[in-house]
């Protein structure tokens, strides 16, 4: 992973090779010394590897990041406007004594 600048690190298509050739590796060891490929110690090698390398990145590969504040305030806006026009509608139904004996 060192021969990939740090901030490609989240790419698929830069690490693609240097993923491939980790993985070829751990094959190759396991079947040099006679285990199954995969098995426990290869699985937590991989996740070791996946926190220290690729903890930041979303399994898109994208990075996530918030939309822009005008996409943003529309679904931020009309549930709390909503909220308080439904609260004040309640308000002012409970203190008409319409129907009331």
């Amino acid at each position: 992973m060192l021969e990939v600048e740090q901030s490609h690190w989240c790419h698929w298509d830069e690490t693609l090779e240097a993923y491939s050739e980790l993985t070829n590796c751990t094959f190759l060891v396991a079947l040099k010394m006679g285990c199954f490929w995969p098995n426990r110690l290869v699985d937590d090698f991989f996740i070791r590897v996946h926190r220290d390398y690729f903890h930041d990145c979303s399994l898109s590969g994208r990075m996530l990041k918030d939309p822009p504040n005008r996409i943003l305030g529309p679904f931020i806006m009309v549930p709390v406007m909503i909220t308080l026009l439904m609260t004040a509608l309640v308000v002012w139904r409970s203190k008409r004594s319409e129907g009331m004996v």
